[in-house]
């Protein structure tokens, strides 16, 4: 397989020369030229895309080109960039101000919202980003079984804090530093790093460790070494291990809440945790995470309790009024069905174009999610966790990415995230993107 760096795409950087200078000047400026590595185009090689514009399903970059969008800011665009109900009720806060460092009455109203939604959670505390949100539920576990051990599985990323930067997915695997340097071993030490997928695995270290055990983190549906689906059997050893040892499962939700159905993932798969962390939907489009769960232990945060957490900037006005936006909308009119629709479409049509293309791929989604495994032998092999995930040809999805961008369509920059679409894409951009998918995949078996 050619090597990224020297993929086709390269011949057409000269559509995209003011994102070259974007990139350039940002380099001198910002480490690697990026806020968040994931935007780096580490996972296919090439340059970043500096954008200009979002409007519903569509992406314009600083060059003028127009983009299909399958990334929806990585997970939070359920609704497309710019819904009407979402950009009014922004505009309805700022005009009354944008941080107080006090109580709203609009931050009950989003509680009441997520509470009504979310099967396991009976109170709430919001937070500024999935980071916080994990890093809180954490501490919290800890504090509420006076126990220090976790356990996480390979691949599953649950944001930046240092006991969970062990194993990560996301852009930590996409990068190859899924142990990043700073991340002491006493921070890591009581972590237990588990593969996805694999019961017997949970079962062992429960025997062998139980009563040290505070909790399990996982997410109930992967997207961050792209999408991975549970088992149903791995669900309920989770549960049912959890439970027999007094530790909590802690789902983190940050991407499958209120975009997989209005209660998450764990409505969808019917299994309750003790406690879930939410990001990106919960808040719009803008700043904003959470942690919930039953009431006994969301009692032990201060000042209810004595476990630590605070935030200048904890449920801001802005944030939360995008946030209960988003949420009555999906509450009001739910998208989930047509997503379904849409998905179940795509997902059908990447198959058919790979397989015409006699290209060995495993394709996993679950709702608005998806990811095409692109692999390197004949048959297709089940991708259950990391150890399988982490054996894909990337080589060949950065050709897939590249392709598909020279046609608008624009894709996660890496084999290892998953692609979201919104409720704004329409029959018409499925079948555009499958068409231009096989036109791709056609190009890759020629070559």
């Amino acid at each position: 397989m050619t090597p990224a760096r020297s993929l086709p795409h390269e011949a057409h950087a000269d559509r995209r020369t003011a994102s070259r200078a974007a990139f350039a000047r940002a380099r001198r400026l910002i480490p690697g030229g990026v806020n968040s590595p994931a935007r780096a185009f580490g996972g296919v090689g090439g340059e970043p895309i500096f954008f200009a514009r979002a409007d519903g399903q569509r992406l314009t970059d600083i060059d003028g080109t127009t983009y299909l969008d399958y990334i929806g800011s990585w997970g939070p665009m359920i609704l497309g960039h710019r819904h009407p109900r979402v950009v009014a009720a922004i505009e309805a806060a700022l005009q009354t101000g944008t941080s107080y460092g006090a109580p709203t009455e609009a931050e009950s109203r989003l509680a009441e919202l997520i509470i009504d939604a979310v099967p396991s959670i009976e109170k709430v505390r919001m937070v500024s980003s999935g980071t916080e949100a994990a890093m809180s539920a954490v501490r919290l576990a800890r504090g509420f079984t006076g126990r220090d051990k976790l356990i996480k599985f390979a691949g599953n990323y649950h944001g930046h804090a240092d006991a969970l930067l062990v194993a990560a997915g996301s852009s930590a695997a996409t990068l190859g530093v899924p142990n990043s340097p700073g991340v002491t071993a006493g921070a890591a030490q009581d972590t237990i790093v588990l593969e996805y997928n694999e019961p017997s695995q949970l079962e062992a270290t429960f025997r062998a460790q139980g009563n040290t055990i505070a909790a399990v983190v996982m997410e109930p549906v992967v997207g961050n070494m792209g999408l991975v689906a549970p088992t149903r059997e791995f669900l309920e050893t989770a549960r049912r291990l959890t439970q027999a040892h007094g530790a909590l499962l802690v789902f983190d939700e940050v991407m499958t809440g209120f975009r997989l159905s209005l209660g998450g993932a764990q409505q969808l798969l019917g299994i309750t945790p003790d406690l879930t962390t939410l990001g990106k939907i919960v808040g719009g489009g803008l700043p904003l995470g959470a942690y919930g769960g039953r009431g006994d232990v969301m009692d032990h945060v201060l000042p209810a309790g004595k476990v630590f957490q605070a935030g200048t900037l904890s449920g801001n006005p802005l944030a939360v009024a995008a946030g209960t936006a988003t949420l009555l909308e999906l509450r009001d009119h739910p998208p989930y069905a047509q997503l379904e629709r849409h998905g179940s479409a795509l997902e059908a049509g990447f198959r058919v174009a790979a397989a015409a293309a006699g290209l060995t791929v495993w394709i996993a989604r679950v709702g608005s999610m998806m990811t095409m495994f692109f692999q390197r032998g004949d048959e297709a092999v089940p991708v259950m966790g990391w150890q399988t995930a982490s054996r894909s040809d990337t080589g060949r999805y950065a050709a897939f990415f590249w392709g598909m961008i020279d046609r608008g369509i624009y894709l996660p920059c890496s084999q290892y995230e998953a692609l979201f679409f919104s409720s704004m894409h329409t029959d018409d951009d499925i079948d555009a993107t499958i068409a231009a998918a096989a036109d791709v995949l056609k190009g890759m078996a020629r070559a």
